[in-house]
């Protein structure tokens, strides 16, 4: 559990760093292409930032809202409270508000911008169809999320992926008007800086087309891997492997469609409610890693 753990957190900031080269390498040549220079790069940033910003102070209550979570507490949903506030103790974590979703699909998510502010919703398909040691895994999985920090990596992630569509949005539309700097003639000496120039545009061109899909590729590829990480910190948390294994067996085996998931919050939910998207290529555009492959390192623990 403890090599899954560092493996996971070792793959997940070298991607992160792999976003911040793209990005500089987008800006860069953003700037040579454009007249805007290093300018261009700093508004992309704030923009997005701004952007992500807002959607990490009010992403909670939006996604619950989206989904038709309704609070409950010990009164109205005992079981669940109790379990939620036993594996919070354990993990040293502030307790997080319950939320349960009336569908018979089973599924679960964690939100909120730190522990202090987290929310676990669960459906009722998911009470109903699991044991205890079962539901505890996925509860202890979603816990990990929380203690992990990954809405605030999903924020950052979202930031950078922002950041390199406005450019390569604004480098296309440059190029388009005819607006992009030419260093030709007097400033690159005759036929050979006119050829460097040539050359700087072609990848100029390439990255603003290619870029956008690189960073979704990078954000898809570090949501999965967080998926890997809050199986082995919620396997940690439980000390049983086996539960959140079975749980998602269950889970994917299960032919109920949740009527309340979207594109927008389907990178959220311990297992992908629109389903995979299937193998080959297709794979690499899956918010969540292969169900069978999470269960076969849950296994191996």
């Amino acid at each position: 559990m403890y090599d899954q753990i560092a493996v996971n957190k070792f793959k997940s900031f070298a991607m992160v760093g792999v976003f911040v080269l793209l990005v500089l390498a987008v800006g860069w040549a953003f700037g040579y292409a454009t007249d805007w220079g290093p300018g261009g790069l700093v508004l992309a940033l704030i923009v997005s930032f701004a952007m992500a910003w807002g959607s990490y102070w009010y992403s909670d209550r939006i996604v619950l809202s989206m989904s038709k979570a309704r609070p409950v507490d010990r009164e109205t949903e005992p079981y669940l409270v109790n379990i939620i506030e036993g594996l919070s103790i354990a993990a040293g974590l502030p307790v997080p508000k319950a939320y349960v979703i009336d569908d018979p699909a089973p599924n679960a998510f964690a939100t909120g911008r730190n522990p202090q502010n987290a929310a676990i919703a669960v459906t009722r398909g998911l009470m109903e169809k699991l044991d205890r040691l079962e539901l505890e895994g996925v509860v202890a999985h979603e816990l990990a999320h929380v203690k992990n920090y990954d809405t605030l990596v999903q924020t950052m992630t979202a930031v950078l992926a922002g950041t390199v569509v406005l450019l390569s949005d604004w480098m296309i539309r440059s190029f388009w008007w005819g607006s992009a700097r030419r260093r030709g003639g007097s400033q690159g000496g005759g036929q050979g800086g006119g050829q460097a120039q040539a050359i700087f545009m072609l990848i100029g061109v390439a990255l603003a087309i290619l870029a956008p899909l690189f960073a979704a590729l990078i954000q898809m590829a570090i949501s999965r891997k967080r998926e890997y990480l809050a199986d082995a910190n919620g396997a940690l948390l439980t000390r049983y492997p086996p539960g959140l294994a079975g749980a998602l067996r269950k889970i994917a085996g299960d032919h109920e469609k949740l009527s309340v998931a979207n594109k927008a919050t389907e990178a959220l939910y311990i297992y992908n409610p629109l389903r995979d998207y299937g193998g080959g290529l297709n794979a690499l555009f899956n918010t969540h890693p292969p169900i069978d492959e999470r269960i076969r390192r849950l296994e191996a623990m």
